[in-house]
């Protein structure tokens, strides 16, 4: 069922849990503001501009945030439609609400060096992938999936140690938020947030899908830093009942444990971020292809072997090569490499290559403006591929034989003197190397023409990762 964007009856509890937090929150806000006679910047004969969508609220949220509680509210949609391709030629509409909320507990007084983030979200639409019958890997719109509801996205606590060396943080806490961390300005999903749960999304969630997990940092100074964390194993969290509340869910099935060495080097003036991670989950699961008795299920028909244990391994690569001024980022030029690999005993999909590049500042008279240029694949296990083989050879054809699907993307952002950005003109395109046989051959190809527009209210930065998009999606 498709949900309406204006329908917000349909989550009560949630939307007045978030409601009362931010009445709670302007109250003490408002009464430790008074108490410590607190100014706000800027309010002299030329005042400086508000950083909020929304506003200031009379001066409100500038003594909130400075007693150490910051709102954050945010819109994104994407529009899609395929020019060729699947079965029918479609246009698509998705969008997502995000409503935060950060305590900064230094600030308030309570605890030094801890934070408290809360954020839910809110997804509507439907997908061009599906309404289009693309058969696409990766979906067009990264914004749609894992139910169109209000979710609990974050609900953790963070506390730095010994001036911020040591990190610790606990709660339900989104995969891509801390491990292989990537921006979404792109649209397709090869290119948005981490990988790990675009490749083996049946058992990595990203966000908007929460689990209840910790995480522990080491910051290295002058090197970058090194984390690990455990993440409870379970399918219900992706489950819609009950997804707007903190529950813990019956069912788990193991524990999800990744590790990340970061190395954050600077060369010059040109900040540089090199990750290279992993990730074991402890769980039982089935081999793609091998039956209980050693043979091909496909064929005989028998169920799949299980067996303890499911891993993989990525390394995300961002570098600044141009940046005239530290003042803006006005020309800069960065460079990105994201590649990760899963078993072949259990993923569907085994590796996910992709890179590009983003621009800043295209058109003298448009320097906020910024673009992007981006090429990917993701690839079906070999072994599956043998298996559809088999499949034809015994006649229980034809089956595609999938190997490879490819991506192109170019976005060119318009960027407002308010905290919304508009890409009008989106180009994405798609094909897939598959044969019907044993030999290979192009399936279709996709070009997709997609607009996005996205509008946050809240100060870059603020709530530790406003949808990981910051990165976001699945």
């Amino acid at each position: 069922m498709i949900a309406s964007s204006g329908d917000r009856a349909k989550h009560p509890t949630a939307f007045y849990l978030w409601l009362g937090l931010s009445a709670v929150s302007a109250w003490v806000g408002g009464h430790v503001a008074h108490a410590a006679d607190l100014t706000i910047p800027g309010g002299g004969p030329n005042p400086a501009p508000v950083p909020w969508l929304l506003g200031d609220w009379d001066g409100a949220r500038t003594r909130l945030l400075n007693t150490g509680i910051d709102f954050q509210f945010g819109y994104t949609s994407e529009v899609a439609g395929n020019a060729t391709g699947g079965l029918r030629r479609q246009v698509a509409y998705t969008d997502q609400w995000t409503f935060g909320t950060t305590f900064d507990l230094t600030k308030l007084g309570v605890v030094p060096g801890g934070t408290i983030q809360v954020t839910w979200t809110d997804r509507n639409g439907s997908n061009l992938s599906d309404d289009a019958g693309l058969g696409t890997l990766q979906q067009v719109q990264e914004v749609f999936g894992r139910g169109q509801t209000l979710r609990l996205t974050q609900f953790w606590y963070d506390q730095k140690f010994i001036d911020g060396l040591v990190d610790w943080k606990i709660g339900r806490i989104t995969f891509g938020e801390d491990f292989a961390s990537f921006s979404c300005d792109f649209q397709n999903l090869t290119f948005c947030g981490a990988q790990p749960g675009n490749l083996v999304g049946n058992y990595i969630f990203n966000w908007p899908v929460s689990q209840w997990a910790t995480r522990l940092k080491f910051n290295l100074q002058g090197f970058g830093y090194f984390q690990f964390g455990v993440f409870d194993a379970n399918p219900n969290y992706l489950k819609v009942q009950q997804s707007a509340l903190p529950v813990f869910y019956s069912g788990s099935t193991g524990l999800l444990i990744p590790a990340e060495l970061g190395w954050l080097p600077k060369f010059g003036n040109l900040q540089g971020s090199y990750k290279f991670g992993g990730w074991y989950d402890t769980s039982t699961a089935p081999d793609v292809v091998t039956d209980v008795n050693g043979g091909p299920a496909v064929l005989s028909g028998q169920p799949l072997l299980q067996s303890r244990g499911r891993y993989g391994a990525y390394v995300n690569f961002l570098q600044q090569v141009i940046r005239p001024s530290q003042a803006n980022s006005v020309g800069a030029l960065s460079l990105f490499f994201n590649a990760t690999m899963a078993d072949r005993r259990t993923a569907t999909t085994d590796y996910q290559i992709a890179g590009g590049l983003t621009y800043t500042g295209p058109l003298p008279s448009r320097p906020e403006d910024d673009i992007g240029f981006a090429v990917g694949t993701t690839h079906v296990n070999g072994r599956i591929a043998f298996a559809e083989e088999l499949q034809n050879l015994a006649g229980l054809g034809p089956v595609a034989v999938r190997r490879n699907e490819y991506a192109i993307e170019f976005y060119y952002t318009c960027a407002t003197e308010h905290p919304i950005r508009d890409r009008p003109r989106r180009h994405q395109h798609e094909f897939k190397r598959t044969g019907v046989r044993a030999e290979d051959g192009c399936e279709f190809l996709t070009p997709h023409r997609a607009d996005r527009m996205a509008a946050t209210d809240g100060l870059p930065g603020a709530g530790a990762v406003l949808r990981q998009d910051l990165p976001r999606s699945d």
